[in-house]
């Protein structure tokens, strides 16, 4: 878990690496959209059939992914691309989206070459409401909710799964479309860029058993931990036996007097990891039709317990309002760091200097390391009743289209523009965005993959050995890939309080690092507070929804 919000960094992060989808959720999200509202409905969701997935026929990529998660390689660009779509999908008239951004503000339509472009391949002008996030947390939930009170919805409204949306299954009922006929099952393959989207990110579009939008897929990985080897190499590198192994290692390492310390000061995002160590559930775990959180395991409170002896051995950098976190990894006097994993890809193809992911081990022998997967989705993004019905399926072809997997001409076009104007191509045929291509790709294409992407593809240009270690650290975090089990189900207190209930946690685990309050105070205060406010409430309402699912 995180205090870092995947809207911010993650979402920044994925923006600025060719190739890159936007994915990757894991656990820097609230849980989110779901299957039920408050377990009424949920039986339904049972019998629904999913949209059938149907691997995209793209060129072949150097290392396989699979339907699992575990992303596609290319350790250069595709030469020979295939088209994923055939005539324009438009009708002519504009297409209105409601969608986000967290980065600088887009150059607007008439002096962007680039959305000129995307609008003439489309067939329709592709008009965006883009709210910029960056501001407050809440920005876009508001936006969001003044556009719903004012009835004038665009045709398009991306439902994100992070930002509290309150009573999200009568809202769908009321004012937007039931896609069910159109994507459940076979019926997908009408659209084959959707069809490529795989089953875990479709889950959360489903309420009531209906299929309410197009899930926006994002990489499922979560946050990974990620290390400086040149900084361990003096022990031997980034290995560890097991959790005292590593506490002996960086204890060695560190060097106060000349400010080389071993831990970033995001106490809450290592306790995150080291609770990983010990088998932590990701977010729930299930057991026998009872939901137990992830604060209420001994995990979590050992990876308490392990991030204050740290502190107290001051393995953590000592300010910890630290805003240099990345150029202190790059200097070598930072040893490991916590990042969303989208996040980490952006650092790959900005930084030069080696940082590999910490896979999980075990905390000690005997014990089963876990790794928390993500959503795999950004949340969905559905289409209004304003739009007239005969009008969903062009609407539907307008975000296949914007669905385009890599290795198509389509998604070289939406996620690097015109050869020439926005990118240009080296030698070894990578394709590396000019100045032109930043100003207006990075800002434009942002806003549109909060509403409609393609499944995420390992692509880091003129960084074929850094592409290879990153999908080799793919393969082993998902051999102990856990799956939140409410994942896909709806709860009313989750959207309203689950948010606020864990920052507090948050801020009181963070005084017991810090030596603010007693360890003792976690269960003696935080943990009851949690399930008074918002915990046992959570846990009643997904374990009706999950229940009911069943029947």
């Amino acid at each position: 878990m995180s205090t870092r919000n995947l809207n911010r960094r993650g979402f920044i992060g994925a923006a600025g690496v060719v190739g890159l989808g936007l994915a990757g959720a894991g656990s820097l999200t609230a849980c989110g959209a779901g299957s039920a509202a408050k377990g009424g409905g949920a039986k339904a969701s049972a019998k629904l059939k999913l949209p059938t997935y149907v691997a995209a026929n793209v060129p072949t990529p150097d290392l396989a992914g699979n339907a699992q998660g575990l992303d596609p390689a290319y350790l250069r660009y595709p030469k020979d691309l295939a088209r994923s779509a055939g005539k324009k999908p438009g009708d002519g008239k504009p297409v209105t989206v409601l969608t986000e951004t967290f980065t600088t503000a887009a150059p607007a339509m008439d002096r962007n070459a680039y959305w000129q472009e995307v609008n003439k391949r489309l067939g329709s002008d592709l008009k965006m409401t883009i709210v910029n996030g960056l501001g407050a947390e809440d920005v876009y939930r508001s936006k969001f909710n003044a556009t719903i009170a004012g009835g004038e919805l665009p045709d398009l409204m991306w439902f994100p799964p992070n930002q509290g949306l309150k009573d999200v299954p009568a809202l769908l009922e009321a004012k937007f479309h039931d896609l069910t006929s159109y994507l459940s099952g076979d019926a997908v393959k009408k659209y084959p860029n959707l069809a490529n989207i795989p089953e875990f990110a479709w889950k959360t579009a489903v309420f009531n058993g209906k299929i309410w939008g197009v899930a926006v897929p994002y990489g499922r990985q979560g946050q990974v931990y990620v290390a400086n080897e040149d900084f361990w190499k003096p022990v031997g590198g980034v290995q560890f036996d097991d959790a005292q192994d590593f506490f002996d290692k960086a204890k060695e390492l560190l060097d106060t007097r000349r400010k080389k310390y071993v831990l970033e000061p995001a106490y809450v995002n290592h306790i995150g990891q080291f609770a990983m160590w010990h088998g932590a559930p990701n977010g729930w775990r299930m057991d026998g039709g009872k939901l137990t959180h992830l604060f209420e395991t001994d995990e979590y409170f050992a990876g308490i317990e392990f991030a204050l002896k740290c502190q107290q051995a001051k393995l953590f950098w000592p300010d910890p309002n630290l805003a240099t976190t990345l150029e202190k990894m790059e200097g070598g006097t930072l040893g490991l760091h916590v990042q969303s994993f989208p996040g980490f890809l952006s650092d790959s193809m900005m930084y030069d200097w080696p940082a590999k992911i910490v896979v999980p081990f075990a905390a000690k022998k005997g014990m089963t390391p876990s790794y928390g997967y993500g959503y795999g989705s950004v949340g969905f993004t559905g289409i209004s009743k304003n739009v007239s019905k005969d009008r969903v399926e062009t609407l539907l072809q307008v975000i296949n289209y914007l669905s385009a997997p890599f290795g198509t001409e389509e998604r070289l076009l939406l996620d690097n523009g015109l050869e020439g104007t926005h990118h240009t191509r080296t030698k070894d045929g990578d394709v590396v965005l000019n100045r032109k291509g930043n100003a207006e790709v990075i800002t434009t294409k942002l806003a549109i993959s909060f509403f409609a992407n393609a499944p995420q593809t390992l692509y880091l240009p003129g960084k074929p050995d850094t592409t290879r270690a990153i999908h080799e650290a793919e393969v082993e975090l998902m051999k102990i890939g856990k799956i939140n089990p409410t994942t896909g189900f709806f709860s009313d207190t989750n959207a309203s309080e689950g948010a606020s209930s864990t920052s507090a946690v948050y801020d009181g685990v963070i005084d017991i690092v810090a030596g603010r309050k007693p360890l003792s105070s976690f269960k003696k205060e935080l943990l009851p507070k949690w399930q008074r406010t918002a915990g046992d409430a959570m846990r009643r309402e997904f374990e009706q929804a999950i229940a009911a699912s069943k029947k």
